[in-house]
């Protein structure tokens, strides 16, 4: 779905044949809560790992392996986390916001189950 967004993006100012070039309408996607949110999720982590890529120096900080990379995660580490969520052995840290609020909220989760002398 990603890929057929990206190549219908218009080239230049649209004509009147080309008036919605660009736009999409999903239909049935999401269709649960936890869909929208993995949704939100990889666009943000794909942006910002696009984003190192351009210093990183890492041959992987591409488009294609970080799509890679966030499919292996949701069918491999999915099912381990969601095991541990359920032990509330799991912090769940919104990562959309600006990496400073990130680390906030992650010292805070720390403090809060390892106490202030962590």
């Amino acid at each position: 779905m990603r890929d057929a967004m990206s190549k219908s993006k218009p080239e230049s100012e649209p004509t009147a044949g080309a008036a919605l070039k660009g736009k999409f309408l999903i239909d049935g996607f999401p269709r649960k809560f936890d869909q929208a949110v993995k949704f939100e999720e990889a666009e943000e982590m794909e942006r910002r790992l696009l984003e190192r890529g351009k210093t990183s120096g890492r041959d992987d900080d591409n488009a294609e392996s970080i799509r890679k990379r966030f499919r292996t995660f949701v069918e491999t580490s999915m099912p381990v986390v969601d095991y541990y969520e359920k032990q509330d052995r799991v912090a769940r840290i919104r990562a959309d916001v600006p990496p400073d609020d990130v680390y906030r909220a992650t010292q805070a989760e720390l403090a809060k189950r390892l106490g202030d002398s962590f």
